[in-house]
Order: structure tokens, then sequence, then C-alpha cells
């Protein structure tokens, strides 16, 4: 029998147009919610105790609460955050979703607005995503498991996310399978290789600097509007412009990276097990702002997501060293500029390497826990996440059988 695994994807709709009373009821929970939020966090509160202590007297459901509870203590632990947005959306814990659905209706589904106090809730038809509608239905049977859900306003419109975990068969690692390893960056948003034997072939390169120059640009632009004192719907409008600039990007090396990994027999995707990253950086106030505005989460997830609905495995593996690492024979390295790695060993064949590709491969390697193994640094713990032992006493890898370098030439445009 083949094992289960959950998927997870956020559903999106677009609340129709509410009378002024419903309007003036969403204003006042967003409001009440975002003040709530600020309070909060300025208190320093780093427990659910202590985020509850601030938030009990505001006037906001239990679901609202509940997931700020949840929330505020991972803005700083998780998030890293020192301040924060005042666009926050409303967050709602699980609990408190209801959705109606009638044929007879213009907006067939209809949400019902979670508010403080008994019988004051009121319902409010959708407009949801037709791609999205056999999702929607099966949350309307629970089929699927609902997460948070959150509600937004966006200029003129409404908007609700609800995040949702579905069953999808787990797929199996076949005995022989193609390793392909992915590294994300800021250079390069996206690198790709597989390795065959031990060799890594026909590499696959998505580039960054859209997404550098969009986020410089919208860092620049929101900056200059708040200088000018500009109304508050114009920097929401450009704000709304970059982000969405920014989805379509990771959305699109996403796919191209599952079709990548699909062109190959018998794939299995390795990514880097990056959920520490946040708490780690410490390269000085600006590379940390750069680092932390960077989407490795999203575009992890969305590469996991896309992979699992392809039926094409997908494993995290540590990601201590990979870029510093020779992946011909395993000896630390130097990357002496973003896009070059040397290796220091004078008896590899490997002088210069293409560095972005050097540490994908070694992520691809890391699938297998033996590939885990650095022997001059033996106190280190690189056991693959799945809690599989690496053979930490074994001696240098065999050099890969690749006869010819990858220098940075290949890819320049």
């Amino acid at each position: 029998m083949v094992a289960g695994t959950t998927a997870t994807k956020t559903l999106e709709a677009t609340l129709a147009p509410p009378t002024t009373g419903k309007e003036q009821r969403l204003e006042c929970t967003v409001a009440t919610y975002r003040r709530a939020l600020s309070d909060a966090f300025e208190s320093g509160a780093d427990t659910q105790t202590a985020v509850n202590d601030v938030v009990t007297p505001y006037t906001l459901t239990s679901y609202a609460k509940d997931a700020l509870k949840n929330y505020v203590p991972k803005l700083r632990d998780t998030y890293n955050a020192s301040e924060i947005k005042d666009d926050h959306p409303v967050r709602f814990t699980n609990r408190g979703f209801t959705l109606d659905h009638s044929d007879d209706r213009r907006h067939e589904f209809c949400w019902r607005v979670p508010q403080a106090g008994r019988g004051n809730a009121f319902w409010i038809p959708l407009r949801i995503n037709p791609e999205q509608e056999s999702l929607w239905f099966d949350l309307l049977d629970e089929d699927v498991v609902v997460g948070e859900f959150r509600l937004q306003q966006h200029r003129t419109n409404w908007v609700l996310h609800v995040t949702v975990e579905y069953e999808v068969a787990e797929p199996e690692i076949s005995d022989d399978p193609t390793r392909i390893g992915f590294d994300i960056g800021e250079s390069k948003l996206l690198t790709g290789c597989a390795c065959q034997n031990d060799t890594p072939i026909q590499p696959y390169i998505y580039d960054g600097g859209r997404a550098r120059a969009l986020r410089k640009e919208m860092h620049t632009t929101l900056k200059r509007l708040q200088e000018r004192d500009a109304e508050q719907w114009r920097m929401d409008e450009r704000f709304d412009h970059y982000q969405n600039a920014l989805t379509d990007i990771i959305e699109k090396a996403s796919r191209e990276a599952v079709e990548y990994a699909a062109s190959f027999d018998d794939p299995v995707i390795a990514l880097e097990d990056l959920s520490y990253i946040r708490k780690n950086l410490d390269y000085g106030k600006y590379m940390n702002r750069r680092l932390h505005s960077w989407a490795f989460a999203r575009l992890t997830d969305r590469i996991e997501d896309k992979a699992l609905e392809a039926g094409i495995p997908v494993e995290f593996v540590n990601p201590r060293y990979t870029s510093q690492t020779c992946h011909a024979c395993g000896h630390i390295g130097r990357r002496g500029s973003q896009a070059e790695f040397k290796c220091t060993n004078p008896e590899c064949w490997v002088t210069e390497y293409q560095a972005d590709i050097n540490a994908s491969a070694n992520i691809a390697r890391r699938v297998d826990p033996w590939g885990e193994s650095v022997p001059w640094k033996p106190e280190r713990n690189d056991s693959p996440q799945d809690g599989s032992g690496s053979d930490t006493a074994t001696g240098h890898r065999t050099p890969s059988r690749q006869s010819r370098q990858t220098t940075l030439a290949v890819f320049e445009s």
C-alpha cells in the first residue's frame, strides 16, 4: 500500500461588495485586531500566556485571539522581526471557519464572518478562483483539513485566504533514483543539478536578477512614497503590485523546477532544510534585511507542493557547507566570488566550478545518508531530516567521473 502524506494550498476568494453596514463591521474588526497585535508585540510578550493577558480586553472573537497567541511569539523567535507592518491581515484559527453553498445564488459560496458577541456573525458571498473550485467543494464536504484563515483589505476589495491540507499519495523513492538538488539563492534564484552515477548532469538555472531588482525597486518606491506623505491607498497599491510580481516569479520558478526534475527517470528532489536560517543569519543590518526579505520558505514550499502533486518524492537535507564543499572530492574549498567555487585540493580535477551548481550537486548527494560524510569534521551532526544516520567514519568520496570543468563562462550571457 502506498503511504499517504499531506499537501498544503492556500485558497483565495474575494468577498462580494459588502453593504455599508457590513463593511463598517469588517473595518472595525481589522482595526481592533491590528491594535491588539501592535500592543501585544510592543509589550514584548513572547509566550501565549503573556499575549493572552494583553489581548483579552479587546473586542475580538476567541478565534482571532487564539491566532494572535500563536502568531505574536513567532514574530521575534521565528521571523526575527524588530517591527511590524500596519497592514497585517486578520488571522483566525480554523475553529471559526464556516462555509455554505447553494446553486441558486449568483455567488454559490458564502462565508460566515466571525464577530465578537453571540449572534453578531454575518454571512457574505465569495467570488472564488475557478481553478480552485474542486478544493472549495472538498472544503465544504470536510474532505480537506482547514488551517488558519485570513481576512485582508486590498484597497477597495476584501480578500479571504484559507489554508487547507489534503491527502496525496506519498511518492516512493526507487532503488536507483536520479537525485536532483536545488540551491536557492539571491543572485541565482534557483539552481538545479541532477546527479547520475555521482556525476552532475544537465544543470538548470533560474536567474534571480528580476526578483532582486523588484525587491530593490519596491523598497525604494515605498520609501519615497512615505517621505512624500502619499495616501495609504497608493502605497498599498504599489506594495500589492510588487508582491504579485514576486509571487508570479516564485510560481514560475517552482513550476519549471518540477518540470526539470520530471524530465529525468525516477527523480527525487533534494532541498535544503532552511528552517533555522533566520535565527542563524547575522551578516550586519543591511544584509540581514535583504536576506530576511528573501522568499526562501515560499519557494521551497511551492516546489514541495508541486512535486507532491506530480508524484515526485522530496527529501530535505542538512544545508551546512553545501556552498563550500567540492562536490567531486569532498574537500572544503573557497567561494571566491558569488558565482565561482575553487577547490583547494591539489589532487582533485576541479579547479573552478560554477558555485551554485556545485552547491546543488552537494545537496543532491545528501539524499543518500552516506553522502553526508565529512571526515575532517567528525563532530558535526550531518544527519538527514528523516533521522537516518550518516557515515562519519569513511574516507573521502570517490571523485566524480565528470571529465571537464563547469566554468562561469558557460552560463554568462
